[in-house]
C-alpha cells in the first residue's frame, strides 16, 4: 500500500536548531514506571518507538541531582557520570533507527519528597511537598539558585555525551522547580527571582540560556511549559502569564513543548476529554515565536493531526500515549495502513505504571513494556512451531486478542462466541457514559481478524465440551469471562449480605443489559473502587434517578488516582447531585431500605432505598473449563487453557494481556515465570563463602 497523499505534510522533516527531525512525529517524554531501574528495557522500549516511525523519542522526566529525587516513583536519573552509560543505551536505541533522542533533564523542587535520599527539599519559597507528604520544602537562598543552575548545566553536559540531540528545559505539569518559580502562589520571594512576573521567569531565562551555552553547538534546547494551569487567575492561564512568558522567551529555545497543567490535566482520559482537547489553550504559541512547536491532544486521526499543521496550531504532532498504544502509528500512516493503527483508548492504565511503579502496561498494546525481558515485537511475533489448528471459546477482549495472536503466528484459528455480538465485556462497559472509546479494544482486533484468510468466526455458537473434544483442535483457549456477583461477597465481607437475593437487587451486568431498577431511590455499593461504581452513577442519574453511592473508601472511585481521575469523577458526581457516602458498608437491604454501617464507628443506620446496585466481586464463567479438566488428554488436545476473566477476573487491560501471552508461548520452550533486568555487581566484591 502507499501512502495518501493528504498525509503527506506529516513527514516532511523539521529543523530544531542544529538538528533536523525527519518526520513531524515526535514522541513527548512520557513516564514508565521504569526509569532509572532497568536501562535495558528501557532503551529497547524507547527503540521501538524509533522503529515505528517516530522522529523524535523522548525519556521521561530525569532528575539532575539527589536533591530532586522522586522516589518512590522510578523516572530517569542523570545524578553524575556514572549514569551516562545507562542514558546512552537509550539513545543509541533511538539513533539505531535514524531517530532523534531527547532528554528532560529537570529538578522536581517542591514537587519530590526526597524519600530516598533523605536530604531536605529546596523550593523558592517555604511550601508543603505537592503530594500530600506530611514534608515541607526549604526556600532556597541565592547559593542554591546557584547551585542548581551549575547541576543543571552539568546534567545537559552529560546529556550530549549520552549522545543525545535534544536537551530539554522542563517547566511544567506542577513537578519543576522552574514552573514553581514563575508560580504566584508558590513564589513569595522579594529578591530579583520573585514579585514581577519577569523576575520569576528569571530562572528559567537562566536555564536555557546556561543549556544552550553548554550543548547548543550540537544539541537543540526544548522547552517543556505550561501554556494554561486550569485554575483561573490563581495558575498561569493562555491568556495571562503563560503567555506572557512565552512571549518574553518566543526566540530563546530550539522548540517549544506546550500543554496544560498539571498532569491529571494534560492527560485525562477519553472519559473526560477527546482527541485534540488542548487546541484551545496552546494554539497561540505558534503566533508568538519562529520556532517549531509541539503539542498533544491524544492523537489518534491522520485527518486531526494534518489539521493541526495546516491550521498553524503545532509544527510536530506530539504523543505519549497514542505512541504506547501503537509504536509503530507513523510508519501505518506513512505505508498507507490507517486501519492497522491500534488506537489508544485514553484509559490511562499506561499511567498507573508511574504510580505503581512496575512497567509500563497498555491495554491496547499488550507488548509494552515486555520488549527486553519477553521479546516482544508490537508488529513481529514468531512463527508458529507446530500444525494443528486453534480454537478459542469466547470472543471478549481476551479471546480476541489471543485470536489474533495465535493467527499472527500462523495457525488455523476458530473463535466461537456464544452471542452475536463480538468483544464481551468491552463490548457492554463501552455502551456506558464516557466509555465509548474503549470500543476500539474490539474493533480493532475484530477489523484484523476478519481479513485474515486463516481465521474462522463463528457468531451465536454456545459451546459444550463434548463440541470442544469433538472440534479436533490442537490447543483451546477458554475466555469465556466473568459474571459480577449479586451476594454482596467482595473486598468488605467475604460472606453474603442479608437481602442481596431480593428482585431489587442488581448488578453491573443486569444494568448493562438494559434491565434498569424499577423504583428509587437507587444505592450504588461500590466495593470495587475502579470505574464502575461511578459509571453507573451516572447512568442512573441520567434516567433520572435519586442516587446515592456508599463505598469503604474516602472516596468515590479511589482507584482512579491512578489514572489520574479521582477529582474528575468527584467533581461528576457533585455535579450530578450524587450523595456520595464514604467510609460507610453496605450489611444489608430489604422492605424498601438499604442498611449502612461506618467502617470508622461501627455505628449503623438505614436509609430509604428502592434498588440497589452491588459492585463488589466477580466469578470466572469457567464451567466449560471444568468439564474439560479431566478429558482433553484423552482427546487428544495438547492444552486447554484459561485466560483473560475466566482466568482471574481483573481488568481489560490484563485480559488482553494473558490472550497475547498465550498465544506467544503456545510450542515454545517454557520462558522463566517473571524474566528480570538484574544489576550489575562487581565479581570480586562476591565473597567466596556466597
Amino acid at each position: 500500500m502507499t501512502r495518501d497523499p493528504r498525509y503527506d505534510i506529516l513527514f516532511e522533516p523539521v529543523a530544531i536548531g542544529p538538528v533536523t527531525a525527519r518526520n513531524r512525529f515526535y514522541q513527548v517524554p512520557h513516564c514508565t514506571g521504569i526509569g532509572w531501574t532497568q536501562p535495558e528495557t528501557l532503551a529497547r522500549l524507547r527503540g521501538i518507538k524509533a522503529e515505528g516511525g517516530w522522529a523524535v523519542v523522548a525519556t521521561e522526566e530525569t532528575e539532575i541531582h539527589p536533591t530532586g529525587d522522586c522516589e518512590p516513583f522510578h523516572e530517569g536519573r542523570l545524578w553524575d557520570d556514572r549514569d551516562i552509560p545507562a542514558m546512552a543505551l537509550m539513545a543509541d536505541a533511538v539513533h539505531e533507527h535514524g531517530a532523534l533522542a531527547a532528554i528532560e533533564i529537570m529538578h522536581h523542587g517542591g514537587s519530590a519528597a526526597n524519600w530516598g535520599t533523605r536530604l531536605a527539599p529546596m523550593a523558592p519559597s517555604a511550601r508543603p511537598i505537592i503530594y500530600h507528604y506530611p514534608m515541607q520544602a526549604r526556600a532556597m537562598d541565592k547559593q542554591d539558585i546557584r547551585d542548581l543552575r551549575r547541576w543543571h548545566r552539568e546534567a545537559a553536559l552529560r546529556s550530549k555525551k549520552a549522545g543525545f540531540d535534544i536537551v530539554y528545559v522542563y517547566a511544567t505539569h506542577d513537578l519543576s522547580i522552574a514552573q514553581q518559580f514563575l508560580e504566584r502562589r508558590k513564589n513569595d520571594r522579594t529578591d530579583e527571582y520573585g514579585g514581577s512576573l519577569e523576575n520569576r521567569a528569571r530562572l528559567l531565562r537562566e536555564l536555557i540560556e546556561d543549556t544552550k551555552d553548554a550543548v547548543g553547538d550540537r544539541c537543540a534546547v526544548a522547552v517543556r511549559i505550561a501554556a494554561d494551569e486550569l485554575m483561573g487567575d490563581a495558575g498561569l492561564t493562555h491568556d495571562g502569564e503563560a503567555r506572557d512568558v512565552i512571549e518574553m522567551l518566543a526566540e530563546l529555545p530550539d522548540l517549544w513543548d506546550v500543554n496544560i497543567s498539571n498532569w491529571p490535566n494534560d492527560s485525562q482520559t477519553s472519559r473526560f476529554a477527546k482527541e485534540g482537547f488542548q487546541e484551545q489553550y496552546t494554539s497561540f504559541v505558534k503566533q508568538l515565536t519562529s520556532k517549531p512547536v509541539v503539542g498533544v491532544g491524544r492523537f489518534t486521526s491522520p485527518d486531526t493531526m494534518v489539521s493541526q499543521i495546516r491550521r498553524g496550531v503545532l509544527d510536530f504532532i506530539g504523543a505519549a500515549r497514542p505512541s504506547i498504544a501503537d509504536p509503530f502509528l507513523p510508519k501505518k500512516i506513512e505505508e498507507g495502513r490507517i486501519d492497522d493503527i491500534r488506537e489508544c483508548i485514553g484509559c490511562n492504565m499506561c499511567v498507573t505504571s508511574d504510580y505503581t511503579s512496575t512497567n509500563l502496561r497498555c491495554t491496547q498494546n499488550p507488548t509494552m513494556g515486555e520488549e527486553w525481558r519477553r521479546g516482544w515485537h508490537p508488529e513481529i511475533i514468531a512463527p508458529k512451531k507446530s500444525e494443528g489448528s486453534v480454537l478459542v471459546v469466547g470472543a471478549g477482549p481476551a479471546g480476541l486478542e489471543a485470536a489474533l495472536a495465535a493467527a499472527r503466528r500462523g495457525f488455523e484459528v476458530h473463535l466461537a462466541e456464544a452471542t452475536a455480538e463480538l468483544g464481551g465485556r468491552v463490548t457492554h462497559e463501552s455502551k456506558l457514559p464516557g466509555l465509548s472509546e474503549w470500543a476500539r479494544v474490539r474493533d480493532w482486533r475484530v477489523g484484523q481478524l476478519e481479513r485474515m484468510a486463516n481465521v474462522s468466526i463463528y457468531r451465536d455458537s454456545t459451546l459444550e465440551a463434548e463440541h470442544v473434544l469433538e472440534f479436533g483442535a490442537r490447543h483451546v483457549a477458554i475466555a469465556t469471562g466473568s459474571h459480577w456477583r449479586k451476594d454482596g461477597v467482595g473486598r468488605d465481607s467475604g460472606f453474603a449480605v442479608p437481602g442481596f437475593d431480593g428482585t431489587s437487587v442488581y448488578t453491573p451486568d443486569d444494568l448493562m443489559a438494559g434491565r434498569d431498577p424499577e423504583a428509587g431511590p437507587v444505592i450504588i455499593w461500590d466495593d470495587d473502587h475502579y470505574y464502575m461504581g461511578g459509571v453507573l452513577a451516572e447512568l442512573c442519574r441520567y434516567a433520572g434517578a435519586e442516587v446515592m453511592l456508599a463505598t469503604t473508601a474516602a472516596t468515590v472511585s479511589s482507584f482512579t488516582a491512578y489514572t489520574l481521575e479521582l477529582m474528575p469523577i468527584a467533581k461528576r458526581m457533585a455535579r450530578l447531585g450524587v450523595e456520595v457516602l464514604p467510609y460507610t458498608s453496605v450489611t444489608g437491604f430489604g422492605g424498601g431500605a438499604v442498611k449502612l454501617t461506618s467502617v470508622l464507628t461501627g455505628e449503623t443506620t438505614e436509609r430509604p432505598a428502592g434498588a440497589l446496585v452491588t459492585v463488589t466481586a466477580r466469578l470466572p464463567e469457567d464451567a466449560l473449563f471444568e468439564q474439560l479438566r479431566d478429558r482433553w488428554q484423552e482427546a487428544g488436545i495438547a492444552s486447554v487453557t484459561r485466560i483473560g476473566d475466566c482466568w482471574a477476573p481483573s481488568t481489560i487491560q490484563q485480559a488482553v494481556y494473558t490472550g497475547h501471552k498465550w498465544a506467544r508461548e503456545l510450542d515454545e520452550t517454557p520462558p522463566l515465570l517473571v524474566p528480570r533486568e538484574l544489576p550489575a555487581i562487581d565479581p570480586g566484591r562476591v565473597k567466596a563463602e556466597w
